[in-house]
């Protein structure tokens, strides 16, 4: 077979490996939480990205002081939404965990003896630094293969 016929063979199969994923099946977690200044009670929503809520998802918190320890258990409600007051005498950053099916992720609420900040998300989304740096290593590896395989070729064509 020449190597017309295997690089447009490679190409095709990079082609088709590229187009195949077109819906992940996989999906990721966002999580906010909201709490009013004047009322201490913080109320943890959790869905996934499609905007799913979690339903019934596992909900633990750990306290600054211990957080190896969860200082409470309980679960979402159909909603996806968990309600819980910190204790302020524990002022520093309170972790939520939240947990469903193998899909989970945590949450940091910075809490102080004067309350809560007002609101907050788990992050899904990526940074500029991040998606900036991302594409530089997709094209950084393209570049490279492409320089390999006409390295190849060149080094055919002296032998």
């Amino acid at each position: 077979m020449g190597s017309k016929w295997k690089v447009i063979i490679c190409v095709t199969f990079i082609l088709i490996i590229l187009g195949l994923p077109i819906k992940a099946h996989a999906h990721g977690v966002v999580i906010e939480y909201t709490s009013n200044i004047s009322d201490i009670e913080i109320e943890i929503t959790a869905k996934y990205d499609t905007g799913e809520p979690m339903d019934g998802a596992q909900v633990v918190v750990y306290a600054p002081d211990d957080p190896s320890t969860p200082w409470l258990t309980g679960v979402c409600d159909e909603k996806g939404h968990f309600t819980f007051t910190p204790d302020t005498s524990k002022p520093g950053i309170w972790d939520v965990q939240i947990r469903q099916a193998g899909h989970g992720g945590i949450i940091h609420i910075p809490v102080g003896e004067d309350g809560v900040a007002t609101s907050g998300s788990s992050g899904g989304d990526y940074s500029v630094l991040q998606i900036v740096l991302m594409s530089v290593c997709v094209i950084w590896g393209l570049v490279g293969t492409a320089l390999y395989l006409s390295s190849r070729k060149i080094a055919r064509k002296r032998a």
